[in-house]
Order: C-alpha cells, then sequence, then structure tokens
C-alpha cells in the first residue's frame, strides 16, 4: 500500500490514547477503533507509522500488529486465549527431557531447573518432570493456578504473553519474561536448548536459523510491548 499519510500522531482519547494519521484515526485491520492503554504505546505505533517510506510495510509494524490483536482478537476471545497461553503447562516444555546423552540432559538441567524452582517459589505449585516422550500429568492444583494467572491479564499483557508462550513452546518461560527473571532472549536460548545442542554437533541449517531469527523478533517485539504497557 502507498503511504497516504504526511505524519502520525498519539493523542489522549476517551478509554485511552489513538493514533492519528494527518488528524485522523487508525483503525484495527477488522476496523476497530484502536484505543491503546499506554501514551508509550501509542506513541510507538505512531512511530512505526512515521518511520514509513513511500510504502506502507504492515511486517515492519510489530507494536501495531500486537495492539491490533490484542483488540481483535483478544479481548473477545479473552479466556479462549488464556486457556491456550496456560494449556501449555499441562505439556511444558521444561518439564520433558532427554534420557541421553548426558552433555544434552546437563544442559537441559541446568537451564530448565532454576525456572521450575521460580515457579515454584513464585506461584506456590509443583511441576512434574519426566525423561522420555511418554506424557506426565501435572498435578490439577498447578494446572488451576497457572490458568488462574493467565486469565488474571489484562487482554493487552496476555498477547504479549500468549506470543512468547507459543514461540517458547512454555508457558512457564513466558511467565518468566514476564516478570523479569529471564529476558526474552534468555528464555528463547532456554527453549531452544536441543535444537542447539544439534547445531553445536551438525551444524545449523539454514531454514532452522531463519525459523529462529523470527522467533527472535517476535518475542523482542512481545517484550516491548511490555515494557510499553508498563511505561503508562
Amino acid at each position: 500500500m502507498k503511504r497516504f499519510y504526511k505524519s502520525s500522531t498519539a493523542v489522549e482519547t476517551d478509554g485511552g490514547f489513538a493514533v492519528h494519521l494527518d488528524g485522523r484515526a487508525v483503525r484495527s485491520p477488522a476496523k476497530a477503533p484502536l484505543i491503546l492503554p499506554t501514551l508509550a504505546l501509542a506513541q510507538a505505533v505512531a512511530d512505526e507509522w512515521n518511520a514509513q517510506g513511500d510504502k506502507i510495510v504492515p511486517d515492519s509494524m510489530a507494536q501495531m500488529s500486537l495492539g491490533s490483536t490484542a483488540i481483535d482478537r483478544v479481548v473477545p476471545n479473552r479466556e479462549v486465549v488464556a486457556d491456550e497461553a496456560s494449556g501449555f503447562a499441562g505439556s511444558d516444555l521444561l518439564c520433558y527431557r532427554a534420557e541421553r546423552p548426558e552433555s544434552l540432559t546437563s544442559l537441559q538441567a541446568d537451564g530448565w531447573d532454576p525456572i521450575l524452582d521460580w515457579v515454584a517459589q513464585r506461584y506456590d505449585v509443583h511441576f512434574e518432570t519426566t525423561a522420555g516422550i511418554m506424557p506426565v500429568a501435572q498435578p490439577d492444583a498447578t494446572l488451576t493456578r497457572m490458568r488462574e494467572v493467565a486469565h488474571a491479564l489484562d487482554p493487552f499483557e496476555l498477547t504479549a504473553v500468549h506470543v512468547m508462550t507459543t514461540a517458547y513452546g512454555s508457558f512457564l518461560l513466558a511467565l518468566s519474561v514476564l516478570n523479569g527473571e529471564r529476558s526474552p532472549q534468555q528464555a528463547l536460548d532456554l527453549s531452544r536448548i536441543d535444537e542447539a545442542h544439534q547445531a553445536e554437533r551438525w551444524g545449523e541449517e539454514d531454514e532452522a536459523r531463519k525459523r529462529r531469527e523470527r522467533l527472535s523478533g517476535e518475542v523482542e517485539a512481545a517484550h516491548r510491548f511490555l515494557t510499553l504497557l508498563r511505561q503508562g
């Protein structure tokens, strides 16, 4: 799409902050008013619009995309999205360990056990772990608590957490980033211990590298989204 505006600004409006293009309010892809909860987030979205060249490239506007997702998809389906995110806890990546080799199992234990310990202390829950592919049942109280945590998030926070959960394959890693226990990149590295171990032995395929870079961009954008939500 060709650029059709001169400048973008963030403005206060009823219920939050809007983004204007030459004085006209931006709407989401579903045509809903783009009302964002903080000025910092609205300004970041305005900056993305201002950074566009002669042609608008939607893929270059991560904060606009996340804000729109929150409004169009998460707000009307909040319980479903919360259940999807917390549902990862039932088969969380961190609970499934390799049986061998020792070089891999040690990396998993060193990287994942501290997260499980932090989750246990932070949320008063216990997660069972297993070696191999056979499923392990988690305590009902643990799953209930994780569901409560997800449902307590506001739609914008939930949007970011859902993005990170799917990227990591782990609700627990997403919670560690949400609470500042790990950076988004540290959590991504932890989610890729198996792949990194294999790449160290055999090299990284081009497709795997592209996927890693894509996921890195997604979780960094989601983390920035959370940061902007907290700046007010």
